[in-house]
């Protein structure tokens, strides 16, 4: 198979499992942290906890008020900090 014919075969799957038609090989879902709750339990400015996450204050403002979601790494690393406090710690001291 060449390049085009992969994408085009990738695309096709993809929408069967859009469609439900196919099932997804895997899926990975996170429970959402809440960042604001988080953030007043660390007692640290949303500024700080932008530092920290080396994200915006608009990132941190966009997950409180639940325009959007963290995700990807960012998702994970909530998930460490709200199940272990003191991990924001220590990556505040790199």
């Amino acid at each position: 198979m060449n390049f085009f014919e992969d994408l085009k075969a990738s695309l096709e799957e993809a929408v069967e499992i859009r469609n439900g038609k196919k099932a997804p090989s895997r899926t990975v879902r996170f429970e959402l942290a809440d960042v604001k709750a988080l953030r007043a339990k660390l007692n640290v400015s949303q500024s700080e906890m932008a530092t920290v996450l080396g994200t915006s204050v608009d990132t941190i403002k966009s997950w409180e008020a639940g325009r959007r979601n963290p995700t990807g790494l960012a998702a994970k690393v909530l998930a460490t900090i709200q199940a272990n406090p003191e991990f924001f710690r220590e990556l505040a001291a790199h």
